[in-house]
């Protein structure tokens, strides 16, 4: 897609700020402690981004912090913003949010104590309040040797989507849960411009628990828009769901094994009612729904069934446009049997993918899809990918692609005066 007058000024902005999208060597650091000048900073989307963002980031010391924004056509109108302090882990955490924010505008900030230990200045533009075209990425499992082996991805992703607006997380971010060092890299690997320039939506995997317990880095580090479930463990922390230029953004938390491992049924029940309730609610053409566990196992062996049970139904009946997910480690996208057409390169209903953005590989087998009425249309091991989405009126693209290039499956969604169509495209 050409470059929007958005991205275009969002690109001038971030020049005149001297943030220039760092895809260089990683820093030398090993993060076992913050730094002084603020790090690891983070832009996340509120439930209406257009007028409001979230910001977190870690300093060494404890002590007052404050975001500083100002429009990019005006920055001398500067809005400080205290910031919260929100855990201390390898340093504190604070968090921020800037709110009566104009809709489709490109903002200056900075964060710190105000006082020379900020950070440069960096961009971030809001969305626009209604539906406009624009790109967004998804990847899915980064966790293993993120430095040698997903950073490349990654980074070949941000490369050839220079103008992507959002990054999509289906969990594992990290293999170990609590491992400093392991965020460090997960953080390296964006790049600072590209974890503090585009809005970073994540749904937690299992790895991202230790035992039962969630990351104590998770709710530092993606707060979520705070309209998700108030009951339930950790789902207030993180299921939700944002709003962006014509797209919901649907979070949800599979980890039922982990989380709620003694009553399973009830846990995802009460996302199943939320999920419900947001889908009904969606004022927006197009729906997203992202989490770590598929509903149809790509691995030989696996089967999620209370999660199919609990929520399969609610995504066919407000037939969701993509079901995000991960966990096992190979690629795949799919749909129910019944929704084919009579075109073999055409099918209605949701899209289910399963991706992996790191080195580490399981066998695949579609043995899970057929035995629970759906097909796998596209199946690959041993392939790293990113996934590059274009949402523009009533036509959604979807590209997944290695580092080197190689588009491995493609699809167009068109919803129109004739209906609901998903079109292979390789």
């Amino acid at each position: 897609m050409p470059a929007s007058p958005r991205s275009a000024a969002r690109r001038t902005l971030a020049l005149l700020s001297g943030a220039a999208l760092a895809m260089a060597a990683l820093p030398a650091s090993p993060h076992a402690l913050a730094q002084t000048v603020p790090e690891r900073v983070l832009l996340s989307p509120t439930a209406d981004p257009s007028t409001s963002q979230t910001l977190t980031w870690r300093t060494a010391e404890a002590g007052d912090q404050v975001l500083e924004i100002a429009p990019g056509a005006a920055p001398d109108q500067v809005t400080r913003v205290p910031a919260r302090t929100t855990a201390r882990i390898g340093g504190t955490y604070h968090a921020a949010t800037a709110t009566g924010l104009e809709p489709d505008t490109a903002y200056r900030y900075r964060v710190g104590d105000g006082a020379g230990a900020d950070t440069p200045w960096r961009t971030l533009t809001t969305p626009a309040q209604d539906a406009q075209p624009f790109d967004f990425l998804y990847f899915g499992d980064i966790q293993n040797d993120i430095t040698r082996g997903a950073a490349p991805v990654v980074r070949a992703a941000l490369a050839a989507e220079p103008d992507a607006e959002l990054a999509v997380h289906a969990g594992d971010l990290v293999d170990s849960a609590n491992s400093d060092s392991q965020w460090g890299e997960w953080f390296d690997a964006f790049g600072a411009q590209a974890t503090g320039g585009i809005n970073h939506i994540a749904a937690p995997g299992n790895h991202e628990y230790s035992g039962a317990n969630l990351s104590g880095h998770w709710a530092p580090q993606f707060p979520g828009a705070a309209n998700g479930p108030d009951s339930g463990r950790d789902l207030p922390r993180t299921v939700y769901h944002t709003d962006y230029q014509g797209v919901r953004f649907i979070v949800l938390n599979s980890n039922y094994r982990n989380a709620a491992p003694l009553n399973a049924s009830a846990w995802l029940r009460t996302q199943q009612q939320w999920l419900e309730q947001a889908l009904s609610q969606n004022p927006h053409r197009w729906t997203v729904v992202t989490f770590h566990h598929p509903v149809f196992s790509n691995s030989p062996g696996r089967d999620n069934s209370p999660l199919r049970q609990a929520w399969l139904q609610t995504l066919e009946e407000y037939d969701v446009d993509l079901v995000l997910q991960g966990h096992d480690h190979s690629y795949s996208r799919g749909n129910l049997v019944r929704n084919r057409t009579g075109d073999p390169d055409v099918q209605t209903g949701p899209v289910y993918a399963v991706t992996v953005t790191g080195p580490k590989m399981y066998d695949v087998g579609d043995g899970n899809w057929t035995a629970n009425g759906a097909e796998a249309r596209v199946q690959l091991g041993r392939t790293q990918t990113f996934q590059a989405v274009s949402v523009d009126g009533d036509t959604l693209r979807y590209r997944a692609r290695t580092a080197q290039g190689t588009v491995v499956d493609s699809f167009t969604i068109v919803k129109d005066q004739d209906g609901k169509r998903v079109t292979d495209t390789l």
